[in-house]
């Protein structure tokens, strides 16, 4: 009985275990069907899920940022891209800290995986369905890339599985430490600012190379979230938590030593500010990006990645950005003048070494962006050099002497100025309406005198005088539109080109084009152009000899301008010149040394008049100017003119009792303006004796100056009880 229990039992058994086996066989090969039925599935949808071609991303283009720079290739002036501020650079480029740091804290096994760390994605998919949510990413450096360069952000599993099978064909494809690079180049750090080396100068001024270890670690804790962690931000706590956890982060992985963790754990750090990393000299920076864009294109210039090297003196700009804006504020009040602007040039290149448009660049009251030193203005007197430069290649000199009376030039009109047929008479008159009588070529010109002026822009010509001083690089257009009120300033010249037209009197006859580019070079380091210096040796240097050994006569500048004028220098050699339209729209002072040329611009752009001169408005903000701009370079002498080799006319003199007219020495008494100029000067005395009691030209060759051919004493006044005799005090021009 208990043998047949027993057997039952065992069989019993035997079914449950056979049947066991039966299920579970049954359930593998259910199983097994499944998933090759769902393995299938995933074949098919795999095969049929539209991937982004990877060759998109090894032939993308990637917007970089042209950058300017001033003249060492240091500072940053400006970043041209319209949304994305970006600068690749390589490898070795990139500070190794800056590599660390980022590995520690966003893929720390990155050499040892193959694009994916699959912990890490099982544990983020659990987080994000215990979440309800896909915000968990455990993305390793290669997902991000991916998912930045060929995906779109939403968060989706389709995504995420696109994300997960290219990171792996990257990762296949690529080597790590050019992964690494690709990364480094394309990471956002906040804003519209991307990539190490742009990160590094937009907040510390430096390059990615150049980085400390702080500064590397808190560029690492940008990318997770830039705008939480933004250095501008007034509450930096966020970002020197995360900033600190980059340092555990290293230490724990072997990146740093201990030393280093704990000497760096609470070091400060300089960040720039937001004002000082958004760019300078705008003025300049949009003249060179105008040059760029006619050169190379717009979408070169705006996503090409260029650097740029201007000739911008970036201490000189900066200092001259703010003598400017504080003399405008005060002239704004004392003489109506809104607006002013600034060029310096380097008169031996043609460089540009500092541009200022405007008082202000973001003062929209003035208009400020509007760049006035490139824009046309008349010059006034400030165009007289060029008048008697051309004088003295004609024949005449300094000492030529030359009457400053009331003068009708009008030949439709008689001396008297009546006209003769109903149209106007021209008759300039000096600006305190007073007349100086028989001076010489230096004082009319020292005093800014207009007769004169007229006078010697007739004797030179006035197409003449065109043509001449288009070799200057002032082109004024049509000469047809002139007359003689082209040698008081009626043409239009910009302040840029007559300041570096003013750097061919500082370099002996050279002309240089003026320039802002010293080298630019594409965003691998192909240098596309660089400096090269091309003079052009346009006027003989024996007369601009002459000419700077006038300007920088500061003696003879009395008594138009007052001994203490700030246009006038003791100490060295500054040959100056003002100009003031007689308008009184515009007022220039440009001077310069053989070192440096600066040129000042003062009114306002809608063309109200100022309420006083040139030497009152303007000579102060020049002087502040030059004074900074050569207090570091060697004091310089002009080279002494010759005159014993110059035959030059002696003018408007007295011989034998009576005037002779200079007009004497050229067409005589049937030139049409003879009876013009010699009837006001024979009403100014019926006889004649020079100031120095000896009939003839009044010249000596000792004087004050140890100049020869140089009046020793002559006041340059013919003095004659029934005229009033032009005693100017410090009137000034």
């Amino acid at each position: 009985m208990t043998n047949t229990t027993n057997n039952k039992k065992h069989q019993t058994k035997k079914k449950r275990t056979s049947l066991h086996s039966k299920i579970i066989k049954e359930s593998f090969y259910l199983l097994f069907g499944l998933g090759f039925v769902l393995a299938t599935i995933m074949i098919v949808w795999f095969s049929t899920m539209k991937l982004p071609d990877f060759n998109d991303f090894e032939n993308r283009k990637i917007a970089n940022s042209t950058k300017i720079y001033d003249r060492t290739g240091t500072i940053v002036l400006y970043n041209i891209h319209d949304n994305i501020k970006r600068t690749q650079v390589k490898n070795d480029q990139i500070n190794d800290y800056a590599k660390k740091a980022t590995i520690a804290i966003e893929d720390s096994s990155f050499y040892s995986h193959y694009g994916i760390r699959p912990t890490s994605i099982i544990r983020a998919f659990i987080a994000n369905i215990q979440g309800g949510s896909y915000s968990q990413g455990g993305s390793t450096i290669d997902q991000q890339i991916v998912k930045n360069a060929l995906l779109t952000q939403e968060k989706t599993i389709i995504r995420k599985i696109k994300e997960i099978v290219l990171a792996i064909k990257l990762d296949a494809q690529l080597d790590k430490d050019t992964i690494l690079n690709i990364y480094l180049n394309e990471a956002p750090y906040g804003g519209n600012i991307y990539g190490i080396e742009e990160a590094s100068l937009a907040y510390f001024g430096k390059h990615a190379k150049d980085i400390s270890l702080a500064e590397a670690a808190y560029l690492a804790a940008m990318p997770q979230a830039p705008s939480r962690y933004s250095p501008f931000k007034e509450d930096r706590t966020a970002l020197e938590n995360r900033k600190n956890l980059v340092l555990q982060k290293m230490y724990e992985n072997g990146f740093i030593t201990k030393e280093e963790y704990e000497n760096t754990i609470n070091q400060s750090v300089n960040f720039l500010t937001k004002e000082d990393s958004s760019g300078r000299a705008y003025h300049f920076v949009f003249y060179v990006k105008n040059y760029l864009e006619e050169k190379y294109g717009e979408d070169t210039v705006e996503n090409g990645g260029l650097k740029v090297i201007t000739t911008l003196n970036a201490d000189l700009q900066a200092n001259a950005e703010k003598i400017v804006y504080d003399y405008v504020v005060t002239n704004e009040k004392r003489f109506g003048a809104k607006n002013a602007a600034m060029v310096a040039i380097d008169p031996r290149t043609g460089q540009i070494l500092s541009m200022i448009g405007s008082r202000d660049y973001f003062d929209k009251n003035i208009d400020g962006q509007f760049n006035v030193a490139t824009a046309p203005r008349q010059p006034g007197s400030s165009f007289k050099p060029f008048v008697y430069l051309l004088s003295y290649i004609n024949g005449y000199s300094p000492d030529t002497r030359i009457f400053d009376v009331s003068t009708n030039f009008a030949t439709n009109c008689d001396a008297y100025g009546n006209s003769l047929n109903g149209q106007k008479c021209y008759i300039p008159v000096n600006y305190d309406g007073s007349y100086a009588g028989n001076v010489s070529f230096r004082q009319a010109l020292l005093w800014s005198l207009n007769i004169p002026a007229v006078k010697v822009e007739y004797l030179v010509g006035v197409r003449e005088t065109l043509n001449f001083v288009k070799k200057f690089g002032l082109d004024m257009g049509d000469p047809s539109k002139y007359g003689l009120s082209l040698a008081l300033g009626s043409g239009e010249v910009s302040l840029l080109n007559l300041t570096n037209a003013y750097g061919v009197f500082a370099d002996n006859g050279f002309y240089h084009e003026p320039t802002g580019i010293l080298e630019v070079s594409d965003k691998d380091g192909n240098v596309l152009e660089k400096y090269q210096n091309n003079p052009k040796y346009i006027v003989d240097s024996k007369y601009t000899d002459i000419l700077n050994n006038v300007l920088i006569d500061s003696k003879s500048r009395y008594p138009a301008y007052s001994v203490n004028n700030p246009v006038n220098y003791y100490d060295r050699e500054v040959a100056v010149k003002t100009g003031t339209t007689n308008d009184f729209i515009d007022v220039w002072v440009v001077g310069y040394t053989p070192s440096i040329v600066v040129g000042t611009w003062g009114g306002n752009n809608d063309n109200a008049p100022v309420t006083k001169v040139a030497g009152t408005i303007l000579s102060p903000m020049w002087r502040k100017i030059m004074d900074y701009a050569i207090k570091d370079l060697p004091v310089e002498t002009f080279n002494k003119p010759d005159y014993s080799t110059i035959e030059y006319i002696k003018g408007d003199t007295c011989v034998n009792g009576r005037f002779v007219s200079i007009l004497d020495y050229s067409s005589g008494s049937t030139d049409p303006q003879y009876n013009l100029w010699n009837v006001p000067i024979h009403n100014f005395g019926t006889g004649c004796m020079p100031d120095n009691g000896v009939e003839g030209n009044s010249t000596s060759t000792d004087n004050s100056n140890g100049d020869p051919g140089i009046p020793a004493t002559d006041p340059g006044i013919y003095l004659y009880p029934q005229v009033p005799v032009y005693i100017p005090g410090s009137v000034q021009y």
